[in-house]
Order: structure tokens, then sequence, then C-alpha cells
């Protein structure tokens, strides 16, 4: 897989001062790495029984590589789990740390107001009735 810089969707105008959210490959590689040394592994026997080199095990758990769905299903073969069961830890891990975040640096939004004046729905002329394309204010 090719490396890829480390981006995230700038969501609103202060996002400058937050901190980005953890790429999917860091968490995933966070993981995995967790499930190996609770077994008390050595890279090198992990990578061998899932058929890899124990470098690029070594680069995916540092977050620095994207490896396949294919890739991941081997490693966590030969951790004795399951995919099903590292999606979930890498999901709530990922919730987790959008919950932290979201303490550190809670959003400030505006309070949406009512207007008086009633909403006008468009569509353009060929479109079947009752099909709603656009809501403007």
């Amino acid at each position: 897989m090719a490396d890829h810089a480390r981006t995230a969707p700038v969501t609103d105008r202060d996002a400058g001062s937050r901190e980005l959210e953890p790429l999917l490959r860091e968490v995933v590689g966070r993981r995995l790495r967790a499930l190996r040394l609770a077994r008390g592994e050595r890279l090198v026997e992990t990578a061998a029984r899932a058929g890899i080199s124990p470098q690029y095990l070594s680069e995916i758990e540092r977050g620095l590589k994207e490896p396949s769905s294919e890739m991941i299903a081997a490693i966590t073969g030969a951790l004795a789990t399951t995919l099903v069961d590292l999606t979930t830890d890498v999901a709530r891990d990922l919730r987790g740390g959008l919950r932290a975040q979201e303490q550190r640096h809670p959003r400030t939004t505006e309070t949406p107001t009512r207007s008086d004046e009633p909403a006008v729905l468009a569509a353009p002329p060929s479109a079947p009735p009752f099909a709603l394309y656009a809501v403007a204010a």
C-alpha cells in the first residue's frame, strides 16, 4: 500500500486549534500491537504466523502502513482473534477518543432562530411531482 500523508477534514472555523482525529490505520495499529503484547509475543513470531515480514507488521502497528482487509484478517488470525472483534474494539477506541476530544474542546454553536417568513421549496421544472431538491429560506 502507498504511504499517505496525515490529513483530516476541516469541519469548522476553529478547527486549526483542535487536535486531529486519529487515522483509522493508527488506531488499528495500536490495537494490533496491544493484542500481540497481551499474548507476550514478539513481532517475529506474529509476523511469521501471519505470513508477512516483521518490518511490515511493525509499520502497521505504528500506523505507517495502511494494510488491506485481507492482511488485517491474516494478522488477527495469527493473534487468535477475529476481524469482527478487532473492528469492534477499534470502533470503541475511536468513539472514546472523540468523546474525550469533545470534552477538551466543546463545540460552540449558535442557536437556530425561527423565521416568520415561510420556507420556499424549489424543484426544477422537469422534476417529477413531489420531488424535493432544495430548501431555500
